[in-house]
């Protein structure tokens, strides 16, 4: 079964082309590496909103600060840290359970169970685990929600990354050490292109699940065009192409 990239369509990125790869056949790779949000769900859903306005009132509380001003810093820290937390932890020596555990405290009734990415899931050889810079609680409430929890060998969160998000290599090589996996055996998938570029330094072929927000594009001065082998807006149609290509 030789993997089939899938283009956005209509309006193509100018870096929406086929890669060389390394992967011809479903069946050689051991294992899968889904990020969480935007990645298992669809970006529609916005769960990020939710979160981004908690972020936001997290600060505002937190550092006496208003609206505007602390959505400033939040943006700031995103930017300049990978995550809000860890400008947070850096520079105000917030708690980060206390932080995750607000932030995280969002309603997911948009989410709706996936019968075919369970089914999907159940097809595909190997181990699968969520990498994710979000706390475990969370994934575990998102998969169930979806219905695909018992997919999954483990879950490596923020905390397991020792509060250090992606794209930092040091919690990739933590997530591949914790787990015994051998990136040349390995596919991740992430809907952030920036998140792909240590996976596929290390070795990983890389599959970038497409969104419209811009800080999820591919970055040509990180060298993340390069390093996106595989995209597409629809995982679990990626996925089920996969497993029966036309």
């Amino acid at each position: 079964m030789a993997f089939i990239n899938i283009p956005k369509g209509k309006q193509d990125r100018p870096q929406d082309r086929p890669c060389n790869l390394k992967f011809k056949n479903i069946s050689d790779i051991k294992y899968w590496v889904f990020d969480l949000d935007n990645t298992l769900y669809p970006s529609h859903c916005n769960l990020f909103s939710q979160m981004s306005s908690r972020m936001t009132s997290f600060i505002e509380n937190e550092l006496t600060l208003s609206q505007e001003d602390a959505f400033a810093l939040q943006k700031k820290y995103f930017k300049d840290f990978g995550t809000t937390l860890r400008g947070l932890m850096e520079n105000h020596n917030i708690c980060p359970k206390y932080y995750l555990d607000y932030v995280h405290d969002i309603d997911l009734s948009i989410v709706e169970s996936n019968i075919k990415l369970d089914q999907i899931l159940q097809k595909l050889p190997g181990h699968k685990y969520i990498f994710t810079n979000a706390d475990r609680n969370h994934a575990q409430r998102v998969m169930k929600k979806l219905g695909i929890e018992k997919n999954f060998k483990d879950i490596f969160d923020i905390s397991d990354g020792d509060f250090m998000p992606k794209p930092h290599l040091s919690t990739y090589q933590s997530f591949v050490h914790r787990f015994g996996i051998v990136p040349e055996d390995s596919i991740m998938l992430d809907d952030m292109a920036k998140n792909l570029v240590p996976a596929a330094d290390l070795g990983m072929t890389t599959v970038w699940i497409m969104t419209d927000a811009l800080w999820a594009q591919p970055d040509g001065r990180q060298g993340s065009v390069d390093k996106v082998h595989y995209q597409t807006e629809d995982l679990t149609a990626w996925l089920e192409t996969q497993l029966c290509p036309s």
